[in-house]
């Protein structure tokens, strides 16, 4: 049987409560909070995160997250920890717990042996007064005020704040490592992020060759090194010197503006000062160029000598966009 609930209200009223337990955290950031940073920064293991059903997922973010940001970090599902995977544990571990409850039967059982190793144990978790929470050396506080299931059953808010915990801890990380982008790219070597934080401009004109024409070559030579290389463009260089660029755009200004071309060179068609990059400089940084510039091509130098071109398609086919 349908019902006249809107939908858009429901969705509206999911994000405010979500956003409103999020924010709430920021008064749950306590000295206990602070400890648990200091310690994971000065830690020789890793930090191991476990959990039970949803909190086990979110577990596996949060991990994912420290690793990419310079925490070494392994999930451990709680309920397999006590078949043989306590053993992924080593001396110089912290370990973070992860439940709304602290009070679940896996968790219940699964705490005595992390208190048998000796290795710190936090509790993220939405119940202060809960065995896990009693069990931690420090309490990482993500209890909320209800979940957005109309029921108040499936984890929605809840892991939420869970996951905001985990961003929190990794940002708090990152930035007292000083963990540049540099060191994110390390990380990050495949797929368009990676691409954006390592690529070099030379990576991609290097493979074009160095399309160019002297300052007196007429109207056919410059098409012919245009239609050669593909690029949309030819460099006219003399001397290696860069004195200007001649672009699709241009020879289509030409054509307008004369009707006889046979008596026109280089410099007569050509734009000065065309805008160039480093060859060592980031292909992201040339996509920001060329969007501020509103051009499809720039001029590549290695220490300011002509070094070849790239075009906003060499960017597009890495995905890098």
């Amino acid at each position: 049987m349908k019902n006249n609930i809107d939908i858009k209200s429901l969705a509206q009223s999911t994000f405010e409560l979500e956003a409103a337990n999020v924010l709430a955290l920021s008064e749950k950031i306590d000295e206990d909070y602070v400890k648990v940073i200091e310690e994971i920064l000065t830690l020789k293991g890793r930090v191991i995160l476990t959990g039970i059903g949803k909190s086990a997922i979110i577990a596996q973010k949060i991990v994912a997250t420290l690793n990419s940001t310079g925490t070494p970090a392994i999930f451990m599902h709680a309920a397999d920890a006590i078949h043989g995977d306590l053993g992924i544990i080593q001396k110089d571990d912290l370990i973070i717990g992860i439940s709304k409850s602290g009070n679940t039967p896996e968790i219940k059982v699964l705490v005595p042996f992390l208190k048998q190793t000796g290795n710190t144990l936090v509790a993220m978790v939405g119940n202060r007064s809960s065995y896990l929470a009693e069990q931690a050396d420090y309490i990482l506080d993500t209890s909320i005020t209800r979940e957005a299931c109309p029921n108040n059953l499936a984890p929605t808010t809840s892991t939420t704040v869970q996951l905001a915990m985990g961003d929190a801890i990794a940002v708090c990380l990152q930035t007292k490592r000083q963990f540049t982008d540099q060191d994110f790219a390390k990380y990050h070597p495949g797929g368009a992020l990676g691409k954006q934080l390592y690529l070099k401009v030379g990576d991609l004109s290097d493979n074009h060759g160095l399309p160019a024409v002297s300052s007196s070559s007429d109207v056919r030579t410059v098409l012919i090194s245009i239609t050669k290389f593909r690029l949309g463009a030819t460099v006219v260089t003399e001397k290696e010197q860069i004195l200007g660029i001649i672009t699709d755009g241009d020879i289509r200004r030409m054509l307008e503006k004369h009707t006889d071309v046979s008596n026109l060179i280089a410099t007569d068609i050509m734009s000065i000062n065309p805008k160039t990059i480093e060859r060592d400089e980031l292909a992201a940084n040339a996509l920001h160029h060329m969007r501020q510039n509103s051009i499809s091509q720039l001029v590549v130098t290695d220490d300011g000598k002509y070094a070849g071109i790239i075009h906003l398609q060499d960017i597009l086919k890495e995905g890098i966009i």
